[in-house]
């Protein structure tokens, strides 16, 4: 089974990227694709982390039925906003993954790592949280997973980001930081414009 960054990738070359750089005034399509690499890998981190506690684990598990995948059939409906429903909401996705401190950070290093403006990279993060856990949903779907399978997939993912891209570790350690600004520091030292392109095929 492809990890989940494999599958949100797919989606990304599979038109999103276009899409969405023509959504975000004054970007390139560089930029945006260095901005969705981190965004997704926090997204996938926030994800892994929040499942690794049974609490979140059920409460993730439980939230997915309402993120099937269906909003990947409407992802023109998610990006000019006309998709309605707890499927299309990405700032409230955002603000159970991320708690509404962090979320300014995330935002902060996406626009280091990428060279785009804070707009840009809130509301390209806005649009790709949605994406990710209705991704999320239809792997849970179609694989009939249970609880204990959702955690495996979510930490196999993990892993084999982390084998791409060793400074995966580094926005985990900002994540559990909950709005300490010096993993941000060290994230930033490791040299961003690296970070937002070492997925690039």
């Amino acid at each position: 089974m492809a990890n989940l960054m494999d599958l949100l990738q797919g989606q990304l070359q599979n038109g999103l990227l276009d899409q969405l750089t023509g959504q975000l005034s004054g970007a390139s399509k560089e930029q945006t694709e260095s901005a969705s690499n981190l965004a997704l890998s926090t997204l996938l981190g926030a994800l892994t982390k929040n499942a690794s506690k049974p609490q979140g684990l059920e409460g993730l598990y439980g939230a997915l039925n309402n993120h099937d995948g269906s909003i990947l059939n409407n992802i023109g409906g998610l990006l000019n906003g006309t998709a309605q429903g707890k499927s299309a909401d990405g700032m409230g996705i955002l603000s159970h993954l991320l708690g509404g401190s962090n979320i300014f950070n995330i935002v902060e290093m996406i626009s280091k790592g990428s060279g785009m403006n804070r707009n840009n990279s809130m509301n390209l993060l806005m649009k790709l949280a949605p994406v990710a856990l209705g991704m999320l949903g239809k792997q849970k779907k179609q694989e009939q997973m249970q609880p204990n399978n959702l955690l495996d997939f979510l930490n196999n993912s993990e892993a084999e980001v982390e084998k791409q891209m060793p400074q995966q570790s580094l926005i985990m350690k900002m994540l559990d930081r909950d709005g300490d600004g010096s993993a941000m520091d060290e994230i930033a030292g490791m040299g961003m414009k690296v970070l937002g392109g070492l997925f690039k095929r």
